[in-house]
């Protein structure tokens, strides 16, 4: 059976990049899930890659439906953003691994509705200095700069990513994103040994 590798992390700790550069990897064949939000795209984004960008009647249907596996809700400095994940076919343990982003929230919903034994995590850590200078950065490069936000979810992470909560979700294993190629081989050792 396949697993599903759920790559956390608070913002600007690098998985984005991460996650990419490991599911472009061709020795570990992992299929990507594409996850939902409600949340405007960003400049650069795609429909459909990065997320598939819903409303809130898509939203509705697909939970009328009983498809949507987990779903958080953000209260932005620009209205409520929701992320989930749907079982939509994306997903199918009996043929393929996977690796996504999650937060630590969808990742205990996603262990919870596939079983422990198939959902592992892949928590990235970086020092919050370091954090808030690349989120600065990244901001900075968009038509429309979102500080606030950006703040806002800085400050949210540090609750939502708070020590209690990891021990409580049994996440013992931490990647430090000091240098890139170094934690890439790290996570890939790390996934080898479960595929």
């Amino acid at each position: 059976m396949g697993k599903i590798f759920c790559m956390m992390g608070k913002s600007s700790s690098g998985k984005d990049t991460l996650y990419q550069q490991i599911l472009e990897h061709e020795g570990l064949l992992l299929k990507s899930i594409v996850l939902y939000t409600t949340r405007p795209i960003r400049s650069g984004e795609r429909d459909g890659k990065e997320y598939i960008f819903a409303d809130e009647d898509m939203l509705a249907g697909l939970t009328e439906a009983g498809k949507v596996i987990e779903c958080r809700s953000y209260h932005t400095v620009h209205g409520v953003w929701k992320y989930f994940t749907v079982n939509d076919g994306q997903i199918d343990l009996a043929r393929q691994n996977y690796l996504t982003i999650a937060t630590l929230e969808s990742y205990l919903k996603i262990r919870e509705y596939f079983g422990e034994a198939f959902v592992l995590p892949i928590y990235i850590e970086v020092e919050d200095g370091v954090r808030l200078r690349r989120a600065l950065e990244r901001e900075e490069a968009q038509s429309n700069p979102r500080y606030a936000e950006m703040c806002r979810r800085f400050l949210a992470d540090t609750v939502d990513f708070s020590e209690e909560k990891l021990a409580a979700a049994g996440i013992t294993r931490r990647f430090f994103n000091e240098d890139l190629d170094e934690v890439r081989r790290e996570i890939t050792a790390y996934i080898r040994k479960f595929i």
